[in-house]
């Protein structure tokens, strides 16, 4: 939560990139709401190139024109070449000069230090402007540049300008400053270190650092408010009419200058009732891949993942006794999550026949990497199979199966069935705070989604489903990407809570022989969730499961949800029994 101003009239803000595009936009706009002091740092020279005319008015045919004109009278060849770089030199110039006049007429004061960001040199050269303008309080890193190849074409070279401003760039401007001393560090990042861009394989690289730069600053010094912003395309004029089609057609927002230069204020200099703090931040559409072409073979992939504790700090929140158990929804989202990388533009739809073979539990008997096996078993245009299997090695080495299930990816969703909500409260209405708190669910805050239990009955159980918005750190290697692992332990909870008050012990999931997916579920959103009971014991339990939202469209639907009861586990987990 922020607690103190960030940027007031006395912050002196070091910011890469800031005299010329984006950067220089925010700047001006943050000086509008602060009025504070700025050292910019940029590349371009201040100097306007040497011309004998006013360059001042003229559009970009005409400074042409006029620049040619200029090198002839002078004895010199108006090569395209030259004259691109003297126009280039006065734009340059213009531009750097406006955005400080720009500051000051806001209220604002700014200093422009020519100097790539990269320079090794860059403290001795903010040593001045530090001197005149005070200690520097706050950063903006917004320097970047681009070279866009396919990587089998892209040379050292192209790999060093794209990645160097970003990730060099970072670490020199730490090292001008006293980080424990900053009020705020603002990364721009881009939607392309998070979803990755067809040629721009580097600087997906370098954006991606920046994210994960993020966490760890803040980790480091947690009272400075850290942000990277995963910026989409701006309007400005790297982006021609014909790519705005392009976006438009990936479903890629393009975002007006003043609205992004106002959301980068905003993130700063918060209103009084926006309290949230996250420290990396996604702005603009996600981007839509086109579907991947499929051919008629049937591969077959091995994934492998090194699992601990530490990397997933949910699964503090799901232990049965001593030791943390990973929950079953996520094996599945990890299938699901795996399956839909290999065919971009497929969606997951389904996973049927799904057993739990034998849990993995955080003790000593770990394995050091758990693989996950996928085998397509039919595909064609609208949709493809897959078998999976997570398993791995004791310590005599012999194969240990976790779980099996079988996953669909559809090409084009079906439209969500919809059916009349069951929302009405009924017999045996309960708070989902007291079912934690009894022991009658054993989870802890991260899974801890059913907010109210409706009605439960030998035959039905119907609860209210909502989860808070979970830190990526807290998600681990199992984010909530299409399927949501957390939100669906919580609909699965609904088997746990039946057991325990029909049955006086704790269940836990087994087996599902169906379920289909129409809708993500958001975090923070309410669901509906109905289970009709199919048939029970004292040993097992099998629910069919309805998750709605308020208006009665189908987000998820499950058949054949089997839990294994056992008055074992009350050892570990169960109602607590009061005197």
């Amino acid at each position: 939560m922020i607690t103190k101003k960030l940027v007031h009239q006395n912050s002196v803000v070091l910011v890469s990139g800031g005299a010329r595009g984006i950067t220089a936009s925010c700047v001006v706009k943050l000086a509008e709401r602060a009025h504070c002091k700025f050292i910019l740092l940029g590349r371009s020279s201040a100097e306007m190139p040497p011309v004998d005319f006013d360059p001042e008015g003229c559009d970009e045919p005409e400074l042409k024109r006029r620049i040619a004109g200029d090198l002839a009278a002078k004895g010199e060849k108006p090569a395209p070449a030259r004259i691109q770089k003297i126009f280039s030199g006065i734009r340059s110039s213009q531009e750097i000069h406006e955005t400080l006049q720009a500051v000051e007429n806001a209220g604002g004061c700014a200093e422009y230090v020519r100097v790539d960001v990269a320079d090794p040199n860059l403290p001795e050269r903010l040593a001045g402007p530090v001197q005149r303008l005070g200690a520097i309080s706050g950063i903006i890193h917004g320097a970047g540049a681009l070279v866009d190849k396919l990587i089998e074409k892209k040379t050292e070279s192209d790999f060093e300008t794209v990645y160097t401003p970003k990730v060099t760039g970072l670490e020199n401007m730490l090292c001008s400053v006293d980080v424990a001393r900053l009020d705020f560090l603002v990364l721009f990042s881009s939607i392309v270190g998070f979803y990755g861009n067809v040629g721009q394989s580097d600087y997906a690289i370098a954006n991606e650092i920046l994210n994960k730069s993020a966490y760890m600053i803040k980790r480091r010094y947690p009272d400075c408010h850290v942000i990277s912003i995963n910026w989409g395309p701006w309007d400005s004029g790297m982006v021609t009419p014909e790519l705005k089609k392009i976006f438009e057609a990936r479903n890629v927002e393009v975002i007006p200058t003043d609205v992004g230069a106002r959301m980068l204020v905003e993130a700063l200099m918060p209103g009084v009732n926006e309290t949230s703090e996250a420290i990396q931040v996604v702005v603009g559409g996600v981007p839509v891949r086109p579907a991947a072409r499929v051919d008629a073979g049937l591969r077959s992939y091995q994934i492998m993942r090194r699992l601990t504790v530490d990397e997933n700090p949910f699964l503090y929140d799901h232990m049965i006794g001593e030791h943390a158990v990973l929950p079953a929804t996520c094996a599945a989202a990890w299938v699901a999550y795996s399956c839909e990388q290999l065919y971009p533009g497929y969606h997951f739809f389904c996973l049927e026949n799904y057993r739990v073979l034998k849990g993995i539990v955080f003790d000593d008997n770990l394995a050091g990497e758990h693989v996950l096996e996928l085998k397509e078993v039919a595909k064609s245009e609208e949709k493809i199979v897959f078998d999976a299997l997570i398993w791995s090695k004791n310590k005599k080495d012999r194969q240990i199966y976790h779980y099996s299930l079988r996953v669909t990816l559809m090409r084009d969703l079906p439209t969500p069935p919809v059916f009349a909500v069951e929302n009405a409260v009924g017999d045996g209405s309960i708070s989902g705070s007291q079912l934690y708190h009894d022991g009658t669910l054993f989870h802890g805050p991260a899974f801890q989604g059913v907010e109210r239990v409706l009605h439960l009955s030998r035959g039905k159980l119907v609860m209210q489903v909502v989860l808070p918005h979970m830190e990526d750190r807290i998600q681990g290697q199992f984010p909530a990407y299409t399927a949501n692992p957390f939100i669906y332990d919580a609909i699965v909870q609904c088997l746990l809570i039946w057991a325990q008050y029909f049955y006086q012990a704790p269940c836990l999931p087994s087996s599902l022989r169906k379920l289909e997916q129409f809708m993500p579920i958001p975090f923070g959103v309410p669901s509906t969730v109905t289970m009709e009971v199919e048939s029970q014991s004292a040993t097992s339990v099998v629910g069919n499961i309805l998750v709605q939202d308020g208006q009665g469209s189908t987000y998820i639907r499950l058949d054949g949800l089997e839990g294994t009861i056992s008055p074992y586990l009350n050892r570990f987990i169960g109602k607590k029994e009061t005197a």
